[in-house]
């Protein structure tokens, strides 16, 4: 009896210590294999561009490899899903953007559940979007575009790559917070949006800051303010649609960030977490995100997670106000 009791209190006393040990381990071991990361969307755009700079600088980190693949279509709600329903253990990753808080509004049946099946790990980047309207029209400033929209409602226009855009829901926002009207025009890309743009068969645009930059500073295109909360450090004298209107609560930013599927252990998220942030400090990765129009962000999981829960709340308002659907 005394020889079982003691046996007993020794293997209870090993469990205890597995249990308080185990996610330590886990999390010191993790990864043993290469880590993955899915972009969904076709190759060369922004998340591909972003994610491609963080495996680089995270396969030494890490010690092992970490490969980009591409899960393109629907809205990058392919892409989303597959990570959605993969694994959690750290292993399967997504770089999605604002689509993560917009899709819900926009596909009323998808298949996975942005804020259940996935987990925010670390905000990467945000972008802002340029307010530019093609030479013809005579608004030097946000002001003289918004009494122009009012004196001739339903004329101006203005194309994105898509419903729920950064772009169009800036526009969308815009057209709301002022009382105007704008036709939305959607197209397959930036290319074909941005080439009517400067031919002036697009009057107004609401332009990634990357793409649009060329294009002002040969003269084909004027900005007048940008769509974040703040200035843009690559257009300091532009000022933001807030200043230049008087309408503190206008703000859109495009963003990007990494996700993991739900049930990921926290140890394993929080080691994501902290190499990620590693590599966002590291000079070359910031100068790739900052040519590519991007300000860095990094930061903790609790901060992304507080930002994806907020946009979808106010961006479902737009979507809704708007009547905006993805067809």
């Amino acid at each position: 009896m005394r020889r079982t009791f003691f046996r007993n209190a020794a293997l209870f006393a090993l469990a205890a210590g597995s249990l308080a040990y185990g996610p330590a381990t886990h999390a010191q071991a993790f990864p043993t294999k290469p880590v993955r990361i899915i972009v969904p969307a076709t190759p060369g755009g922004t998340s591909d561009i972003f994610a491609r700079a963080l495996a680089t600088r995270m396969q030494d980190s890490l010690g092992q490899p970490v490969l980009v693949e591409y899960k393109p279509g629907a809205g990058t709600n392919i892409g989303t899903d597959f990570v959605a329903k993969a694994p959690p253990d750290g292993y399967t990753l997504l770089i999605n953007g604002l689509t993560l808080a917009v899709n819900p509004a926009l596909y009323p049946s998808l298949s996975y559940s942005p804020s259940k099946d996935l987990v925010p790990v670390i905000e990467v980047a945000e972008m802002t979007n340029v307010v530019t309207v093609h030479p013809s029209v005579p608004a030097k400033n946000m002001k003289e575009l918004v009494a122009l929209m009012k004196s001739k409602p339903n004329t101006f226009n203005f194309g994105t790559p898509g419903a729920g855009s950064s772009g169009h829901l800036s526009g969308e926002l815009l057209a709301l917070k002022t009382g105007t009207q704008l036709t939305h025009v959607a197209y397959q890309g930036n290319a074909q949006a941005t080439t009517d743009h400067i031919g002036g068969v697009l009057q107004v645009g609401f332009v990634n800051m990357p793409v649009a930059q060329q294009f002002i500073k040969n003269g084909r295109l004027r900005a007048l303010a940008v769509t974040g909360a703040k200035r843009s450090p690559l257009m300091p004298d532009l000022p933001t649609v807030a200043e230049a209107l008087n309408l503190p609560d206008y703000a859109l930013t495009g963003w990007f960030g990494i996700m993991a599927p739900a049930g990921t252990p926290a140890p394993v998220i929080e080691k994501l977490q902290a190499e990620f942030d590693k590599a966002l400090q590291d000079p070359v990765v910031r100068n790739v995100i900052t040519q590519a129009g991007g300000d860095v962000v990094g930061g903790s999981t609790a901060a992304f997670g507080t930002l994806l829960k907020n946009d979808t709340a106010r961006l479902t308002e737009v979507i809704r106000a708007a009547g905006i659907t993805n067809k």
